[in-house]
């Protein structure tokens, strides 16, 4: 018998998860899977660990399956839940589901493929729950450093280390140990919150839309100011109407450049308007060319484009339940809620208060502030230490945006001399600038599926030039 290969994946959120699962459940060799997960819940990750039956899914359980290769794998694994039996398929099929019990059904499959019968029997596993904090090179493989001293050898090693936390605010640094404020909003925080005032929310995106419903099912009844440059929430998901006009026939959207892209864009909007008709139609009409465009965009192009564009395009993109969607309405008109548009200046602690300076407005003082900028787009400032470890090796470099790891069709690092990586591949959102699209699960999964096919020498022989960027269009 042959010795097995080592595959560490570095993340146990659902990118290194699925990652393993497909190495587990595709291999035909030896192999021996190693993830390293620093929370000790593979499959949950972040998204999915957080107990709060008020967080819902975002794209409903059609579109949720894991499993790029078994559409319905969610929609099955649901008819096993006592809660969701009386529900005819059609229904089932459109809910919103809890991320909580999404993180039940990916922690299924981990059980299952890393952890009991579901692998290959040549295929061995470990989770490991710990921080890597550095790779060495080393004989014919890299060298994984642990926090706690430990070192784990493999052949091939996944970064799967998933979002960044939010970027610091201009002052913010000064007081991160202040107890009024909150910097990463993903980590527990209300046990913090004050009888009575105010809390401020830095953001008005979806991690804002988390902490508002919080608050609402914790009965908070003080005052809510959510902050961000153009105060725009997420908006619910619709039932569309037929728009066979988008896009035009005869015109190839992945070679108009974003000029023309964006006057294209901007008509049929309007024209949906005019026909009282919701102009996130586009968008969706947009998703399976969306990331071959970014891919033929120039530099200039897509730093542009995350500059003027990015805060629209996530508005019309990622859309919420339209019932969590109601909750935030109703917050408003109560007028629990006050959404402020401008930019976030300073920061200031003022006793055990922090002030918010907000452009062309009266500051806002709170009892309590949250972060919810979003995670740190700029990679050569991430905030890793496994990263940074690796950015001062040279063994990764940023795209040229500077929104990511930059990596080769397949998924391979190329380091900073512009190589291939002899041990590391990397996907999810560290990709964003490759792929832009690169942190909802039918993105994911596909990333998942790819990055096992490579590890395996297994990568279909029909794949496009663009490789991951020939993706399933399921919204």
């Amino acid at each position: 018998m042959p010795t097995p290969a080592c595959i560490a994946v570095l993340g146990g959120g659902f990118s290194g998860a699925m990652t393993a699962v497909n190495v587990a459940r595709l291999s035909d060799r030896p192999m021996h899977i190693v993830v390293v997960d620093d929370r000790g819940s593979v499959g949950r990750g972040v998204a999915y660990s957080v107990r709060r039956p008020e967080y819902l899914l975002n794209v409903a359980a059609r579109n949720m399956s894991a499993f790029r290769d078994e559409p319905d794998h969610f929609l099955r694994w649901l008819r096993t839940r006592a809660e969701f039996d009386p529900l005819p398929d059609a229904e089932l099929s459109e809910q919103f589901v809890p991320r909580q019990v999404y993180g039940d059904y990916l922690r299924s499959i981990v059980e299952n493929h890393l952890c009991g019968a579901g692998h290959r029997p040549c295929v061995s596993t470990e989770l490991v729950t710990g921080e890597a904090v550095d790779i060495e090179p080393g004989d014919g493989h890299g060298v994984i450093r642990m926090a706690d001293g430990a070192r784990i050898a493999a052949e091939k090693i996944v970064l799967a280390t998933g979002n960044e936390p939010p970027a610091p605010l201009p002052g913010a640094g000064a007081h991160d140990d202040h107890p009024a404020w909150v910097a990463n909003p993903w980590r527990q925080w209300e046990h913090r919150l004050p009888d009575t005032g105010s809390i401020a929310i830095l953001g008005t995106g979806l991690t804002a839309v988390d902490a508002i419903i919080t608050l609402g099912d914790l009965g908070w009844r003080g005052s809510i100011h959510a902050i961000s440059r153009h105060g725009w929430l997420p908006q619910p998901h619709f039932r569309g109407v037929e728009y066979p006009e988008f896009p035009p026939a005869g015109i190839d959207l992945t070679e108009l450049g974003l000029d023309a892209l964006r006057r294209l864009v901007s008509a049929h909007c309007a024209e949906l308007v005019a026909r009282d008709a919701d102009p996130a139609i586009v968008v969706d009409k947009l998703r399976p060319y969306t990331q071959r465009i970014w891919s033929r965009f120039s530099r200039e192009e897509r730093l542009e484009f995350a500059r003027r564009d990015a805060a629209r395009w996530n508005v019309l993109r990622h859309r919420i339940a339209p019932e969590i969607h109601d909750q935030v309405e109703q917050a408003r008109r109560a007028g629990v809620l006050t959404v402020h548009a401008g930019s976030i200046g300073q920061v200031q602690a003022v006793g055990e208060k922090i002030r918010i300076c907000v452009e062309a407005q009266q500051p806002v003082v709170a009892d309590l502030v949250i972060n919810a900028t979003g995670p740190s787009t700029r990679f050569s400032a991430t905030r890793s230490v496994l990263l940074r470890n690796l950015l001062t090796r040279g063994m990764v470099s940023p795209d040229d945006t500077d929104m990511g790891i930059r990596v080769d069709r397949d998924h391979t690092v190329l380091t900073c001399r512009g190589d291939r990586s002899a041990w590391l591949l990397a996907l999810g959102p560290t990709l964003r600038g490759t792929y832009w699209e690169t942190i909802a699960v039918p993105e994911l999964r596909v990333q998942a599926q790819r990055v096992a096919e490579t590890l395996l020498g297994t990568v279909p022989a029909d794949v496009e030039e663009e490789g991951q960027l020939r993706l399933e269009h399921m919204l």
